[in-house]
């Protein structure tokens, strides 16, 4: 999914139209892959700077959190839209540090890449995306 925000929608069409086309994707209608994804916000805290899980997890629940995950760098932490910067303020007044955080769309389900050709292109294709001036934020499902 693709946002942005330009002064001329023709050009930036064709632009994304150009990016997909050369990387063996296709750019679809508004709206096309919405429901490939789930509006919340999710809160990222470093695993290096907090060891205690379980603490982590009770504050975050307390604070309001819809879910609590980890990986092996960060626990995650899922709010509602609504709940998001409440949720966010409440684990800074507990003097958590955020690593990142952001409200948006995220993907329900993902996509497992492991062939490396379609990896570098679908890496080429993001860093196309990201030079683009008019191109604000790109959310994907790729898992690789």
């Amino acid at each position: 999914m693709v946002k942005t925000l330009t002064n001329n929608r023709n050009r930036t069409a064709a632009d994304l139209r150009h990016i997909f086309d050369k990387n063996g994707g296709n750019l679809g209608v508004d709206g096309s892959v919405s429901f490939l994804f789930n509006e919340k916000g999710t809160i990222l805290i470093s695993k290096e700077d907090y060891e205690d899980e379980d603490q982590v997890m009770g504050d975050a629940l307390d604070c309001g959190a819809a879910d609590f995950e980890s990986d092996d760098e960060f626990y995650i932490i899922s709010t509602s839209t609504t709940d998001y910067y409440d949720v966010r303020d409440a684990l800074e007044a507990k003097n958590y540090v955020i690593s990142d955080s952001t409200l948006g769309p995220v993907a329900t389900t993902t996509a497992e890449v492991t062939d490396p050709d379609a990896i570098a292109q679908l890496e080429k294709m993001l860093d196309m995306m990201d030079e683009n001036e008019d191109i604000q934020e790109v959310f994907h499902n790729w898992n690789g």
